[in-house]
């Protein structure tokens, strides 16, 4: 018997395929080298099983609906002027003795399918827009705090746990699980052997910190090398050109501060609080130069107070303000301003 020819590569193809062989295997039509190649087909793709098994579903659903329909359709009622003819009577067939072993292997290859589906992994996606912060709860039960204009993707799998931080801020309260969880984001893994950190990717490096409990982070690419072992209350720089580690005591509050819509940053740049504050407003802050940018301050705002930003920017003695409805601009006070010479 020939294999199903149909066009591969498509998730139609595949559920052809599937009710091909599901055919097949209700009729106890295979012989053992259709058989070996129906299962040669079934584990050649995640997405022939998940076919297969959704196939069988929906046939068993289908003779579930039938058999519970009433013995009277709705054309009974002009049963009366029906004459019953006697049926001719047939000498029943007897099943091929094979039937019982085929039906046997396709329950227990059914149960093997549902059991490997229940262990493939399974990823979802998550993002915050511009402004707008979420908290979402994760499928083992971590709890995922995603800052605006972030995107992470989760896979939770049968023996592991992993989130890939594509771009932004996240922090992780992780639910208590035998499975491992990781964090990996720009190159680096987070491996967690405690309970909360936060991750955050910023222009020229990226941060990682410890509110309770203890991580590891690893050089993916440096052969797993171990760049950070991080207790409560430290946190880690680490750079993406080079991936030199700078590890700091900080506030457990202020790491967690911007879960409740405030910045706190302690002797860092005005380009990285810039980008810290532009992701929760529409008013923009704008630094016009390298120098303005580089500048290291420390301070507490609400994340949406424009004006109180615009105010303490204001006290710095080597900066320079100009401002209107959609963006306060930053300069050093040694840079023209812009558009004159």
């Amino acid at each position: 018997m020939a294999s199903p020819l149909f066009p591969p590569g498509t998730t139609a193809s595949a559920t052809r395929e599937a009710a091909y062989w599901h055919v097949l295997q209700r009729e106890g039509a295979l012989a053992p080298a259709d058989q070996q190649r129906f299962m040669d087909w079934l584990v050649a793709s995640p997405v022939h099983l998940r076919e297969y098994l959704a196939m069988a579903r929906v046939a068993a659903e289908i003779g579930d609906a039938v058999r519970g329909l009433p013995p009277e359709s709705a054309a009974g009622e002009a049963r009366d002027n029906i004459v019953a003819l006697p049926l001719r009577t047939s000498t029943p067939r007897t099943p091929p003795r094979r039937l019982p072993r085929i039906a046997a292997a396709a329950a227990v290859l059914l149960g093997i399918g549902i059991a490997v589906q229940a262990a493939l992994p399974v990823t979802r996606l998550y993002t915050a827009a511009h402004g707008a912060p979420r908290v979402v709860t994760l499928d083992d039960g971590t709890v995922m705090h995603l800052n605006a204009e972030s995107r992470a993707t989760a896979t939770i799998g049968l023996l592991r746990r992993r989130v890939d931080l594509v771009r932004g801020q996240a922090s992780f309260v992780v639910a208590d699980d035998r499975r491992p969880f990781a964090v990996q984001a720009a190159g680096l893994e987070v491996r967690d052997i405690g309970t909360t950190f936060d991750v955050s990717l910023q222009r020229d490096q990226a941060r990682f910190g410890v509110a309770e409990g203890r991580i590891h982070v690893v050089d993916r690419g440096g052969k797993g090398r171990l760049l950070a072992d991080l207790m409560a209350g430290q946190s880690a720089r680490v750079a993406h050109a080079d991936r030199q580690v700078s590890v700091v005591r900080e506030d457990v509050a202020a790491m967690t501060a911007w879960w409740q819509r405030r910045v706190v940053f302690r002797d860092e740049p005005l380009r990285d609080i810039a980008d810290r504050f532009n992701r929760m407003n529409t008013v923009r802050l704008r630094v016009e130069d390298r120098e303005a940018g580089a500048l290291r301050l420390t301070g507490n705002l609400r994340v949406d107070d424009v004006a109180s930003l615009r105010a303490f920017l204001a006290e710095q003695p080597t900066l320079a303000l100009s401002a209107d409805a959609r963006e306060i601009r930053v300069r050093s006070r040694r840079m023209p301003a812009h558009g004159t010479r």
